[in-house]
């Protein structure tokens, strides 16, 4: 089920199941068994993004923030930048993006992180891979939604108290 957003994006309205995305490991097995087959990649609403779409770069990204009740936080993800060209014979495969992910080796090191896809649309998006599957004829990264929540709820009091929490 999804609704559309402000810019017209779909957005999902219910938890996907791997909300912290599949990790790097799954991928890469998945992708090992069929190197042959091309990839698709599903929105959140089960539509397609183009199918001549890149994978640009493959990234470890690490975000180091404290959060409204002080704590001191790091999230590490491996981000799969995507870019949609005018070359529209392009398809890239699994094998394809199994040899990026040989060359992004040295800087992914051996952490086992949960993949994300970065797409620029009306704005660019950072989208959780929530399943991977293999269909008659190529793959299928299915995207999930990100979702932004406080970290400090503990801290917070409910709201109409009167009282001053010990979060922003």
């Amino acid at each position: 089920m999804s609704t559309q957003s402000s810019c017209g994006c779909a957005t999902e309205t219910t938890a996907p199941a791997a909300a912290m995305g599949l990790k790097i490991s799954a991928l890469k097995s998945a992708l090992a068994a069929a190197p042959e087959l091309p990839i698709t990649v599903l929105w959140t609403d089960g539509e397609p993004i183009e199918a001549n779409f890149h994978v640009t770069e493959i990234g470890r990204v690490q975000r180091d923030f404290v959060d409204c009740g002080g704590t001191i936080r790091r999230v590490v993800t491996c981000l799969l930048q995507t870019w949609v060209g005018e070359d529209t014979d392009h398809r890239i495969t699994a094998g394809k993006l199994l040899k990026a992910f040989a060359h992004a080796g040295p800087i992914l090191g051996a952490e086992d992180l949960p993949v994300e896809l970065e797409y620029e649309t009306c704005n660019v998006v950072q989208l959780v891979l929530a399943e991977i599957r293999q269909e008659p004829g190529r793959f299928v990264l299915q995207l999930g939604s990100k979702h932004t929540d406080c970290l400090a709820k503990e801290l917070c009091l409910p709201a109409g108290t009167g009282a001053k929490g010990g979060c922003c």
